[in-house]
Order: structure tokens, then C-alpha cells, then sequence
């Protein structure tokens, strides 16, 4: 028979324990998703042929994405005053006159995300005029969006406890 009943104090316990664990288990998935190393399986590096505009203080595309591994070459092509293309991490620039494609080729071995500018003085937006280019997976930003769903979890476990202690204590 007194396996059957519970004490309240037996009750009261149980939650907090089965809270206690699932919190160790949210912060051990959270180190697992900061130290563990991103997944080496990258697809076969290819050539890339890349078509750049350079008009009036943009670039066409601005963005642009790309495997790491990849051999690519970019046609830059400036459609109304000197424009100039330099692409940050890797020592790659180009110049176009009005008209006059420019090409340039380069292998995207580091991966992550870089900023490309215009290296020559065009006008008053100069400073504004940048484009982007992708190497690989934006990991960083799965990795970020994991860590704050488990953020999410750990503080509605948290909520969840202190709703239930208040509970208890009005009983």
C-alpha cells in the first residue's frame, strides 16, 4: 500500500530533478554546438564564371555566393565612370574603364563571408558602394541560430520552475 501513495514532499521533489537534468542536457548540446567543428564535406571544386556590373554606386549582382575550393574568375565590366573591384581577404583587384570588361581569376580558399569595394574614387557614394561574396556554408550564423533556440528552451524551463514554485507557495 505505501508504494501506491506519495508523500507531498515526494511530489514537490520530483519536478525539480527531471528540471535539473534536462538544464544539463540543454548546456552540454550548447558546448556540443560551439566546440564541435563544422562538417568537412564540401562539394568538388568547380570553375566559376562571375558576371560583375559596376553603375552608379552599386554592384550587380551585390551578392555573391561560391564553394570553397572554387576557381573563380570575375568579368567586371564598369558601365559609366572608372570603377575598381577589390575584394577584401584575399589580394584580388580589378579596374574597368566605361565599356571595357576586365577579367580576373583567383580560388576562393578561405571560407566565410567578404566584403568587395570599389577601389577607385567614383563620386560622393563611393564609400557605399560594397558587395558581398560567400565562401562555404554562413556556419556562423547556424551556429547562432542554435545556441538561441537552446537560450530559448533553458529560459522557459526557468519560467517554468519559478511559476511552478510560486504555485506551490499559495497552496
Amino acid at each position: 500500500m505505501e508504494e501506491i501513495f506519495f508523500t507531498q514532499e515526494k511530489l514537490n521533489h520530483q519536478p525539480l530533478q527531471s528540471n535539473w537534468r534536462l538544464m544539463v542536457f540543454i548546456i552540454l548540446c550548447a558546448l556540443l554546438i560551439v566546440f564541435i567543428p563544422t562538417p568537412l564535406l564540401t562539394p568538388k571544386p568547380v570553375d566559376r564564371l562571375i558576371h560583375i556590373d559596376a553603375t552608379s554606386f552599386q554592384f550587380t549582382p551585390a551578392e555573391v555566393k561560391v564553394n570553397q575550393g572554387d576557381r573563380v574568375t570575375i568579368e567586371f565590366v564598369s558601365t559609366d565612370v572608372v570603377h575598381g573591384l577589390s575584394l577584401d581577404g584575399y589580394d584580388f583587384q580589378l579596374t574597368s574603364d566605361p565599356g571595357q570588361p576586365t577579367t580576373g581569376t583567383f580560388v576562393a580558399s578561405k571560407s566565410g563571408m567578404f566584403r568587395f569595394r570599389c577601389s577607385v574614387p567614383c563620386g560622393s557614394l563611393h564609400p557605399f558602394m560594397i558587395g558581398k561574396l560567400q565562401v562555404g556554408p554562413n556556419w556562423l550564423l547556424i551556429r547562432g541560430l542554435l545556441l538561441g533556440l537552446s537560450a530559448i528552451v533553458a529560459a522557459g524551463l526557468s519560467l517554468r520552475k519559478s511559476v511552478v514554485n510560486t504555485t506551490r507557495k499559495t497552496l
